[in-house]
């Protein structure tokens, strides 16, 4: 960036009167700032220029002695012509490689030194030589089960390329004070400005907030608040998206983005929803509970610094993850625990699953028959036993029908002479 007070020979794009030619002027900027326009966003080799000001501020020192009045209308100008001048069409999406700091490492293996105009590259350096990441691996190793650990290498790995095939999102569980936020800010020195921090809320209820998450790698939640969500269609939907999405921003006409982004979140609870009781709502979800603090544990006030250190040894690490989850298939390494752990979550963020459980008042049995009616008194009655809120009859009777195979339960209008009900399953606790 020029010296505001330099007063440079006359450049080429500025005639005798002071006036400037936009077009000689976009072409001298771009020569020395090779950039190109896409959908109104400029991307260099670097990725997404994210802050527009600091292009403005240079092109500012670079007029203000002959521009003296309108300076910031005329500043803005250039910038549009600038953007004219190096319109282009849309990068594609590459998932077979992933950009560096020093250049391009392709999923085969091999690492090429140069760089190409792209959405997102990363400010960690691929360098084979880097070797392990030691206090990266005894922090895990403190905070996580190892039977945990392979799931959360594999999702750094997948949070570096751009792709949304193993249609999962990441939450950390803690009571608190264990160390998860590290894990977000190891991410950042490994993303840089390829992700961004929000709420998960934000992203459900805001119709803005998908634009701010356009060409993003990743979204993290560092403090999930613990209210259930009113509605998961937007963040299913990104979760498993493998397409352009309608996204809007403030005062401009809703567009087609390209969103492949992926989302941590690191809480004292799981994410539920208020409505949506679906297995695709869990499904998507890798619950991992990270070990209690031990009482008597001293906190390195620079630990954070020393993992910043081994960024390049953290980014091995990560694809050595990616590797193992793309030859499963994008499938990842779930642990019992993990299980468990989506087991509870279900069972927590819905009542229906333990009230199907609950085996004082109804029973699964092949021969039995129950109408509809039965069996949500007898649901009613369980709730007010065990001081939960019903839902409705409406949402009683589709919960069962959408879990019929689970269960070994079948629907039919005239289960019960005109009275309709289900197959396999008997009232046993009624008043």
């Amino acid at each position: 960036m020029p010296e505001l007070n330099a007063i440079p020979d006359r450049p080429d794009w500025l005639d005798h009167k002071g006036r400037i030619n936009e077009v000689m002027f976009a072409d001298h900027y771009l020569s020395r700032h090779p950039m190109r326009c896409i959908g109104g966003r400029l991307f260099t080799v670097d990725g997404l220029v994210e802050d527009e000001n600091a292009l403005r501020w240079e092109i500012y020192g670079m007029i203000r002695v002959d521009v003296t009045t309108g300076l910031a209308k005329r500043t803005s100008q250039l910038l549009e012509a600038i953007k004219l001048a190096c319109h282009a069409a849309p990068l594609p999406v590459q998932r077979d490689r992933i950009h560096v700091a020093n250049g391009t490492y392709f999923l085969d293996g091999h690492f090429e030194p140069v760089k190409e105009f792209c959405h997102n590259r990363l400010p960690a350096a691929y360098l084979p030589e880097a070797g392990q990441p030691v206090q990266w691996l005894r922090f895990l190793d403190d905070l996580l089960e190892a039977e945990d650990i392979p799931a959360l290498q594999e999702f750094f790995g997948y949070a570096l390329l751009p792709v949304t095939k193993a249609q999962k999102m990441l939450i950390l569980i803690g009571k608190g004070g264990e160390g998860k936020s590290r894990v977000g800010l190891v991410l950042r020195s490994l993303l840089g400005e390829n992700m961004n921090t929000g709420s998960i809320q934000k992203v459900e209820t805001d119709r803005f907030a998908r634009a701010d998450l356009e060409y993003k790698l990743l979204m993290v939640d560092d403090d999930l608040r613990m209210e259930a969500l009113t509605e998961t269609h937007h963040l299913k939907s990104m979760v498993t998206l493998e397409d352009r999405i309608d996204i809007e921003r403030k005062g401009v006409q809703s567009t087609q983005g390209v969103l492949y982004v992926r989302f941590a979140c690191f809480g004292n609870g799981t994410l539920h929803a208020l409505y949506d009781r679906s297995n695709g709502f869990y499904r998507r979800q890798l619950l991992i509970t990270v070990k209690e603090r031990k009482a008597d544990r001293q906190d390195d006030p620079y630990l954070i610094e020393k993992l910043r250190s081994e960024r390049d040894g953290i980014l091995l690490w990560a694809l050595e993850g990616l590797q193992r989850l793309i030859a499963n298939g994008y499938q990842f390494t779930i642990s019992p625990r993990m299980e468990q752990n989506l087991e509870e979550a279900v069972a927590e963020g819905n009542n229906l699953v333990q009230f199907m459980e609950s085996t004082d008042y109804i029973v699964l049995e092949k021969d039995a028959v129950a109408c509809s009616t039965a069996l949500y008194r007898a649901y009613g009655r369980w709730c007010e036993d065990n001081l939960e809120k019903p839902l409705s009859q409406k949402s009683f009777t589709q919960f069962l029908r959408q879990n019929e195979s689970t269960y070994g339960i079948t629907y039919s209008k005239h289960a019960m002479g005109d009275q309709r009900g289900f197959h396999g399953i008997h009232v046993k606790y009624l008043n």
